[in-house]
């Protein structure tokens, strides 16, 4: 037997990330935070290293095909929850609460959020919007849900704003963002996603408050920074914002492999011998030659 040592060693085991270590390293070492949406999204990420894992609301777009994020359903973020928790990553798991799931009231927001906790496995969750969500941010906090705050560009409200636009480029809605983050952390939350902002701004909240935060397309003086998996890795088939540096064309090589496949299968070199499953007895090749249960009809 082979004493030699593979060049890759196992993964190193990482100690739990936890929504107080997150909000512990503020002003540390810069968190990362990746979304994934299933079981072999979540070991990725966590193999590699990130802090933090975002079940985002985002698989609408980049894996359900949905033009929007407010078309996934509370329904469809638990089943997608559930399937990275499976992963059982070292990262912290942090789930978006859908569109319409913390608008209505204090106690239906309860409600939505322990079901991504109890049935999704969630370690947090993360919900969008500013002073408008602080009973809902203190309900949660209160039943001691760790919460994550989003502000800025807030996609799942993007009707109501007109768009996917930057957020907060005049002084009076850098100013009211402002307020905004002082008034999540206030409520409670453990950190703050910053998206699709001027970098000043988000350098000026970033001061200004407690809790990490956490920039997406909000420049680099963040206490950390997220991306989209699929963005990064080139296997969006929309349009890639400004802000996504992509370190793989995954989209590309994925189907070039394909392309290689259905090549081999054309020509007969796939499966190859050392592919296919072999029978014991060496009399097998005698079942080539049996005939058939037609041609035995016929010889009747």
């Amino acid at each position: 037997m082979s004493n030699a040592k593979s060049d890759h060693p196992p993964p190193a085991i990482r100690k739990k990330v936890t929504a107080p270590a997150v909000r512990a390293r503020k002003g540390g070492k810069p968190l990362t935070m990746l979304t994934a949406y299933d079981f072999p999204g979540g070991k990725v990420a966590d193999q590699a290293g990130v802090d933090i894992i975002l079940v985002g609301d985002s698989v609408a777009n980049v894996v359900l095909g949905y033009e929007t994020t407010n078309e996934v359903t509370l329904d469809d973020m638990i089943h997608h929850t559930a399937a990275v928790a499976r992963a059982r990553p070292s990262a912290l798991l942090v789930a978006d609460m859908p569109w319409m799931t913390f608008h209505v009231s204090p106690e239906e927001t309860l409600r939505n959020a322990a079901r991504l906790v109890r049935e999704g496995g969630a370690e947090a969750v993360k919900l969008e919007g500013g002073t408008p969500r602080v009973e809902m941010i203190r309900k949660l906090v209160s039943a001691e849900i760790p919460v994550m705050g989003h502000i800025g560009l807030t996609p799942q409200s993007v009707h109501a704003a007109g768009g996917y636009r930057v957020r907060g480029r005049r002084l009076e809605d850098a100013r009211r963002l402002i307020d905004d983050a002082l008034a999540l952390e206030e409520a409670g939350v453990f950190a703050v996603v910053l998206e699709g902002v001027p970098a000043i701004l988000a350098q000026a909240i970033t001061r200004r408050v407690s809790v990490p935060t956490i920039g997406i397309g909000a420049g680099p003086d963040t206490d950390g920074q997220v991306l989209v998996m699929h963005d990064m890795l080139g296997f969006n088939f929309g349009h890639y914002p400004k802000f996504v540096r992509r370190y793989a064309e995954l989209s590309g090589e994925a189907v070039a492999a394909i392309d290689r496949w259905i090549r081999d299968v054309d020509r007969g070199s796939f499966p190859s011998e050392e592919e296919s499953y072999h029978m014991i007895d060496a009399a097998a090749l005698e079942l080539i030659d049996e005939p058939s249960g037609t041609d035995r009809a016929i010889g009747h």
